[in-house]
């Protein structure tokens, strides 16, 4: 006999179960997003978890904290080194040149799923997490870069949390111009590097751009006075970046100017956004995106533009739940109370008939027995608008009970062949 285990096996740290009471609100945030891309045009892609090592190693670059520290990668039994994947850009590019989608097209492309990452855990942000992200590819305009924008705002809108949420917009100019801008930086920072803390001095010569949005007080100090970008940008980088702004104005998007605002990839270029809160504590990005025209060339195809953002679908979730922006996360809007083995059996014949003639309908019928009472107590905990209540006096005269649990209404019985009509006409699905 085996020997029982001294303790009961736990979720590995940093990666969480979602509970009943928590899904309502992943579902409401999947369906205004979903709704919210449809509408604009753009097409779902689905790609596996598990990647080839070396497309995060050549995309993201091998001397990134992500590659470095948090990924988690194995070898298979074949010897191949794989990884789960850490983002979903190069995944998707990937992708669509694996499947010929790119010469001489246009794509629209969204996404979603969990990624991985092995980094301290804490509110908002865990090992496995889930993104929502939105590629586009052939664009080479700032109407594109505009449009996302546009669209991201109209996601926050459905969720409720526009309000709460600031637009931060840049710059980062071609190649040629954040490579001269690079310079001055490592220039100057090595001026101060005793003053930086120790993620930015291992960065300066790696990854210096990167400093810049650097959390540490210490740094953000010695940043303040660093060579300002907007100095080095080459004109075709500028009127983009104008015209990008016009397009914002023109639909009435607030948003201010970060110089600072960075990506440290060196295949980002131009455009980069982000739209943070006050609401999440020390991690206030909820959704980030910017142009890399350089990728799908770095990766070994032809140089295509490219723009696109990922939303952190758990950070949006604790601001929905925390400000309660979702009223209906109810688990039924009628629950079918049944007093009896006879209204057992009645009870799921008719729900079933209330399924079929309203499809969209919330209704929950009480499986397990137990008595009047606790049935009733379980049909308030649902959160449901109705209570139909069916015993043995109901059956007999083919009538069901309705209850109001959340309005100030009588009770009254309503005839069992009229019951899709009255619920038809509470409930306007």
């Amino acid at each position: 006999m085996e020997r029982m285990l001294s303790k009961t096996i736990q979720a590995v740290r940093g990666m969480r179960d979602i509970m009943p009471e928590e899904t309502p609100y992943w579902q409401f945030l999947e369906s205004s997003v979903r709704r919210a891309l449809n509408v604009y045009g753009y097409q779902e892609i689905r790609f596996p978890i598990v990647e080839k090592t070396e497309l995060f190693k050549r995309s993201i670059g091998e001397v990134t904290d992500i590659v470095e520290k948090e990924m988690y990668t194995f070898d298979d039994r074949n010897g191949d080194s794989l990884t789960l994947r850490p983002e979903g850009t190069a995944v998707c590019v990937r992708s669509a040149m694996e499947k010929g989608l790119l010469y001489n097209q246009t794509q629209k492309l969204w996404y979603s799923g969990p990624m991985f990452r092995h980094e301290r855990p804490q509110k908002g942000r865990y090992r496995q997490f889930h993104q929502v992200g939105v590629e586009t590819f052939g664009f080479a305009g700032p109407d594109i870069d505009a449009e996302l924008i546009l669209i991201s705002r109209r996601i926050w809108q459905e969720l409720g949390i526009l309000s709460h949420l600031k637009l931060e917009i840049n710059t980062l100019g071609t190649p040629t111009s954040r490579a001269n801008y690079r310079e001055k930086l490592v220039e100057y920072l090595s001026a101060h590097v005793s003053e930086l803390d120790a993620d930015s001095r291992s960065r300066l010569h790696s990854n210096p751009l990167r400093i810049l949005d650097s959390k540490s007080p210490q740094t953000q100090d010695i940043v303040a006075n660093a060579p300002d970008m907007m100095e080095f940008m080459d004109q075709e980088s500028l009127d983009h970046f104008e015209v990008f702004r016009a397009y914002l104005d023109d639909n009435n998007v607030d948003y201010v100017v970060n110089t600072r605002l960075v990506r440290g990839l060196d295949y980002y270029s131009k455009t980069v956004f982000e739209w943070i809160t006050d609401q999440l504590g020390a991690q206030g990005t909820v959704c980030a995106g910017g142009r890399f025209d350089g990728l799908v060339e770095y990766l070994g195809g032809k140089a295509t533009p490219a723009v696109g953002f990922a939303m952190g679908i758990e950070r949006l979730i604790t601001m929905i739940m925390d400000l309660e922006t979702k009223s209906n996360t109810s688990q039924a809007e009628c629950y079918l109370v049944l007093a009896g083995d006879a209204a057992q059996r009645k009870g799921l014949q008719l729900a079933e008939n209330v399924h079929n003639a309203i499809p969209n309908l919330k209704l929950m019928t009480h499986c397990g027995g137990g008595s009047f009472k606790s049935q009733m107590k379980k049909a308030d905990r649902s959160g449901a608008r109705l209570a139909l209540i069916i015993g043995d006096d109901e059956i007999s005269k083919q009538v069901v009970n309705i209850k109001y649990l959340r309005e100030d209404k009588p009770q009254s019985l309503c005839e069992e062949s009229k019951l899709v009509e009255f619920l038809t006409s509470i409930f306007k699905h």
